[in-house]
């Protein structure tokens, strides 16, 4: 099913999204994670891409066995950078070939150790250029992009920032789901300015809850960066080891649905980590059994 489908259908999506494992040993658990999320009854679930297509063949591995293996709608990241047209529309194609209907357009970060990494001439600069292609060539595909709340850190000028997510969604972009945040605030102002914008497509929030002190300075490092209010640092710092700052993130991003919900998002997407703990216990603290009862 489309995912703008699923979007009309529903005052709130909820979906999760999963990243591909680097063994093949690991993709049989993270199988089990997705049979254990399924009760939960997701909108989607998408699987992500690595940096310059990296993980490419698993992404695509995986995204063909969860469609073959549930009845779930699945998304698939396709990132541009490094590849070029014959190779994105060889993706596409197979994709098609085999059902996959949804697709997650990004632009997608150079590897890290290429220092002088060069795109194709025959490429995609940008991730509209990459949309464009997509809905020309596959108009039948559903196509949603990355938005990002606290702006993205190759583009200090915030409204030019959203001249560009505004040039992907006029390129055909059905939906946009948003890098993850901690702070509601940042996510309602981005809204603001996307409507000021012109932007009127469905804004899918991000969440993330926090599991580790690792990982949320890893999450701070990340290329698109990430705003860590002092509430929080202080509720992680206060915890006595990772156990506990699972428990706070959990609670953390609980009330972040929580209020998201009460201002009516279109959306929220889970960023799982191949876990389905954190995912299971929001669900619990917000007192349902499934999305239904959130929709």
């Amino acid at each position: 099913m489309l995912v703008k489908d699923l979007l009309e259908q529903h005052k709130t999506t909820f979906s999760f999204e999963f990243f591909p494992p680097k063994e093949d040993a690991a993709a049989d658990k993270l199988l089990q994670t997705i049979t254990n999320l399924m009760p939960l009854g997701p909108s989607y679930v998408s699987v992500t891409y690595g940096a310059g297509g990296t993980t490419r063949d698993r992404t695509h591995d995986l995204i063909v066995r969860i469609q073959k293996q549930t009845d779930i709608t699945v998304v698939s990241h396709l990132t541009c950078v490094g590849s070029s047209r014959d190779e994105i529309h060889s993706i596409l194609e197979n994709y098609q070939k085999v059902g996959i209907e949804n697709i997650l357009a990004l632009r997608g970060d150079a590897p890290k150790d290429e220092k002088n990494f060069v795109h194709p001439k025959d490429g995609f600069a940008y991730a509209a250029d990459l949309v464009a292609y997509i809905k020309k060539h596959f108009p039948e595909m559903c196509v949603g992009v990355a938005g990002f709340p606290e702006g993205h850190p190759g583009t200090p000028n915030r409204l030019q920032e959203i001249d560009f997510l505004k040039a992907k969604v006029d390129a055909g972009a059905d939906y946009i789901v948003s890098q993850l945040f901690f702070d509601n605030q940042d996510f309602y102002d981005y809204c603001e300015r996307c409507e000021l914008a012109g932007i009127h497509v469905p804004n899918i929030a991000g969440i993330m809850p926090v599991s580790t002190k690792s990982g949320l300075i890893r999450t701070a490092e990340l290329a698109a960066g990430a705003r860590i209010p002092a509430r929080l640092l202080k509720a992680v710092y206060r915890a006595e080891n990772d156990q506990y700052v699972e428990k706070v993130g959990t609670h953390w991003a609980t009330e972040q649905i929580r209020d998201l919900l009460d201002n009516d998002v279109r959306g929220i997407q889970f960023f799982t980590l191949n876990s389905s703990a954190a995912t299971q216990e929001i669900y619990e603290s917000l007192g349902v059994k499934d999305s239904n009862q959130l929709r």
